[in-house]
């Protein structure tokens, strides 16, 4: 059984997890408008990513007998100056995840909840995966700058993104 003050945390993450899908689908829409199919299709699975993350802590807390607390979610912002200030917000995002991440794992080990710890090491992994392929998306991207046939390149090389699974 999670205590209560775990169960609070799982839920603040649920609803963080259910932002981070809100905040990739306004990158997809955003993108879409752009014309530039590849980031959108990135994006849009990016989306759909975060939702199953949002939804493996809402089982969690399901399996665990705590209690599902719903929380609103805010708006995220809808433009961006360039593709490469998207992506440099979207590494931003991953780590401020990351710190949340964290500090979940703090938490339980605080409370000796060994079961939430094991669960939470797969966000943990997860996190640095994220970090990576941003990072490595941001460093492609200032490179680039504004090289039409640069972004262009990236653009089809977003797009070759599969689909997400999460275990």
């Amino acid at each position: 059984m999670l205590s209560e003050k775990m169960g609070q945390a799982l839920n603040k993450q649920v609803t963080a997890e259910f932002y981070s899908s809100y905040f990739y689908l306004g990158m997809h829409a955003y993108f879409e408008s752009k014309n530039l199919e590849g980031f959108a299709h990135w994006m849009r699975f990016q989306a759909q990513e975060e939702m199953m993350h949002g939804m493996k802590l809402y089982d969690y807390i399901n399996e665990r007998g705590g209690k599902i607390m719903l929380q609103p979610i805010d708006q995220p912002p809808g433009d961006w100056d360039s593709v490469l200030h998207v992506f440099e917000k979207v590494l931003e995002h991953e780590q401020k995840v990351t710190a949340m991440i964290n500090n979940l794992v703090d938490l339980a080990l605080d409370e000796r909840d060994h079961a939430t710890n094991g669960f939470l090491q797969w966000f943990v992994s997860e996190q640095v995966e994220e970090e990576s392929n941003v990072g490595g998306i941001v460093n492609k991207l200032t490179m680039v700058q504004d090289d039409l046939s640069g972004l262009f390149v990236m653009d089809q090389e977003l797009g070759k993104r599969l689909p997400p699974t999460v275990e």
